[in-house]
């Protein structure tokens, strides 16, 4: 199974914190990077951040650079994103998916096995 499984989302009010996992399949967890990405209504997929195979490595959009943080815990096989100062404009649905190479790219083509995504919402 390659299917990546994202949780943690929640309606928080703006300025909170949320933090969201996603457990990945051990074949991909190891070899590939790992990214998430979120889609509001009406609007396009957007990245928002990646980390590569090893952890060593990381890729933020601007909207998230200084208060979201990603990271992996290789024993759980889990990625981790880790979201503060939450405002309105990021409610979406957030997924994880695994990279095509070991090192992020921003490009959701550029990403597989998706998961059914998290919903997080931000109340003004």
């Amino acid at each position: 199974q390659l299917q990546v499984a994202e949780s943690g989302g929640g309606l928080v009010q703006a300025g909170a914190s949320l933090r969201l996992s996603c457990v990945a399949p051990p074949r991909a967890f190891i070899s590939f990077a790992m990214g998430w990405f979120r889609q509001a209504p009406g609007k396009e997929r957007e990245f928002v951040a990646g980390i590569d195979f090893s952890g060593d490595s990381t890729l933020y959009a601007d909207t998230a650079k200084g208060r979201f943080t990603i990271s992996r815990d290789s024993p759980s096989r889990t990625v981790y994103l880790q979201m503060t100062n939450l405002r309105p404009e990021d409610t979406a649905v957030y997924y994880c998916a695994t990279a095509y190479a070991a090192i992020p790219t921003t490009p959701s083509n550029d990403y597989h096995y998706w998961g059914q995504g998290t919903q997080v919402t931000v109340s003004f």
